[in-house]
């Protein structure tokens, strides 16, 4: 063999230098790839990578100041963990009528100020009340050092507040509670020797316009060298911060394999397999989208709800009603109702 011809080979294909790692947050640089991929993993990241969030919630007694639409607003943004979420199937995957065991998780809430004293509630007076996966999932994150978590609300004497809560598997797309993180900072050629930002200033961009951080891991440009109008960006900067249901290199992994299971889809498609996904399990659809489901289940039915141009030419959702594009009936539909 060859050895030498091998020399150079780790440079060919993506590569990863991870910068800073803590418990919420990791820094790394990507690099050997282009925007259009660095940027693909950024979108993931936000908004593909499922987790877990409570989505419907069975009220049974709310004699509080806030209504039962305000709580349970409030209880569906509060983080749950999601460690080892694909033990978890989608409602739509799932054979039950509308929630089990095996796609869904079930907390139980119930408190009762019995003091003259004003009684909070917090996010860790939720209680799971269902056979889960592992000793983890669907439990509320508590990152605050006196361990109570998010406020759910305030109990006078006398006021009782008793809820059922369904925690589903979803992704971002659909709803921002099923957000794996808090933000992504993204960045290349922090010295925009590219020219892709026209910097606005009024005296002197330099000092108007300071450098972050990343512009100490490149040259800065030369003065006076020419401009390389074939250049392209190969080095960028990510800043991943997980909101805690989710560990950041968990969801860097789980960004990756979304990315793989949505590339073989086209490839399939592209071949001319047949079924939309073959063996590809990878359709984004609200939990609802279901068989039986309702319009109250984000639109209802397997076709239902959330539809793309290739889902049977667009179908109704539960957000009113919409127009026409070439592909059919635009994501928004015809139905009234809101979702649960």
């Amino acid at each position: 063999m060859d050895y030498d011809a091998m020399d150079g080979l780790e440079d060919i294909g993506p590569r990863v230098t991870v910068r800073e790692a803590a418990k919420s947050s990791v820094g790394f640089v990507l690099t050997n790839v282009d925007l259009a991929f660095a940027n693909s993993l950024r979108r993931i990241i936000l908004a593909e990578v499922p987790t877990m969030a409570i989505d419907l919630v069975e009220v049974e007694a709310n004699t509080s100041v806030l209504a039962d639409e305000f709580i349970a607003h409030r209880l569906g943004l509060i983080p749950l963990n999601s460690k080892d979420v694909d033990s978890i199937l989608y409602t739509r995957d799932c054979d039950c009528e509308q929630y089990c065991d095996n796609c869904s998780i079930t907390l139980t809430l119930h408190a009762r100020c019995t003091s003259n004293e004003i009684m909070k509630i917090y996010a860790r007076d939720l209680v799971i009340g269902s056979v889960t996966p592992n000793d983890q999932i669907g439990r509320p994150v508590i990152s605050d050092a006196e361990g109570l978590g998010s406020v759910i609300g305030k109990l006078r004497q006398g006021q009782e507040l008793r809820m059922k809560c369904i925690a589903k598997k979803g992704i971002a797309k659909e709803h921002a509670k099923w957000a794996p993180t808090s933000a992504v900072g993204f960045e290349y050629d922090p010295h925009n020797k590219l020219r892709h930002l026209d910097l606005w200033y009024e005296d002197d961009p330099i000092k108007e316009w300071p450098k972050s951080k990343n512009a100490e891991w490149e040259e800065p440009p030369l003065e006076g060298a020419p401009f390389n109008y074939d250049a392209q960006p190969s080095e960028f900067y990510f800043d991943v911060e997980s909101i805690g249901n989710l560990e950041p290199d968990a969801v860097i992994q789980q960004g990756i394999k979304v990315m793989q299971q949505k590339l073989a889809a086209v490839i399939q498609e592209l071949t001319g397999d047949e079924g939309r996904g073959g063996d590809v399990e990878y359709e984004p659809r609200s939990p609802g989208a279901m068989n039986g489901g309702t319009a109250g289940d984000y639109g209802g039915g397997i076709e239902g709800g959330y539809t793309t141009p290739y889902g049977n030419g667009g179908n109704a959702s539960a957000w009113g009603g919409g127009g026409q594009t070439p592909y059919g009936a635009t994501p928004y539909g015809q139905n009234n109702g809101w979702a649960a």
